[in-house]
């Protein structure tokens, strides 16, 4: 009973929000809401017997990928103004992709395809089986291509963020590494010159300057 009361309790939560993530209208308060998402399907997963799967989600997600998209939004400084603009004008047709999406899940979700009758409740695990190990053997050898796929389309979209956060200003001071390489010996090279130290009299102080 108690399972199922914190079930729906984290379910609600993460469904609301969800929905807050895509009603905001200040892109860091989506974000956080997003965080809070992550942190209640890592709950669910828990309930599971997931254990691994919810720890992975907290670390990986909420602790790097979710501050990465957090400094990505701010440093991108998107204008707010322009993503209003159009809101009213594409509220029909994004209501109408919304509830055709809606359907689709329900028709692939619904009782009828992952109801108890079709999957009945797994029988509770011992303490000797090791999850993280059946998780594990299942990621590397069953599923490994999709897995190598999801990695490249992850270094891809590290590498299209730092592409987006680059940007070029007039005033900023950078060094060419291919000036660097290309510098040539004992000519363009600083030449250190080593030389008795020789004693400096004191300059005469101004005496208007004493005053």
């Amino acid at each position: 009973m108690a399972e199922k009361f914190l079930f729906y309790v984290f379910a609600l939560i993460t469904v609301w929000a969800s929905v807050m993530v895509i009603t905001r209208k200040n892109p860091v308060h989506s974000v956080l809401f997003l965080v809070l998402a992550f942190v209640t399907s890592a709950a669910l997963w828990v309930l599971l017997e997931a254990e691994f799967l919810g720890i992975v989600l907290i670390l990986v997600y909420v602790g790097a990928v979710m501050v990465l998209f957090l400094f990505v939004v701010m440093m991108l400084d998107v204008d707010l103004a322009a993503l209003r603009a159009g809101f009213v004008q594409n509220l029909p047709l994004a209501g109408l992709v919304a509830a055709v999406m809606a359907v689709e899940i329900l028709l692939i979700v619904g009782p009828g395809n992952f109801g108890l009758d079709a999957f009945p409740k797994p029988e509770p695990l011992g303490v000797e089986v090791s999850n993280t190990r059946e998780l594990g053997l299942l990621l590397y050898t069953v599923y490994i291509y999709p897995v190598e796929i999801a990695a490249v389309i992850l270094l891809l979209a590290i590498v299209a963020a730092i592409r987006l956060t680059l940007r070029r200003r007039p005033d900023n001071k950078a060094v060419d590494p291919a000036q660097q390489v290309r510098v040539r010996k004992g000519v363009d090279r600083v030449r250190l010159v080593k030389m008795a130290a020789e004693d400096v009299a004191p300059a005469a102080v101004d005496k208007g300057d004493t005053q």
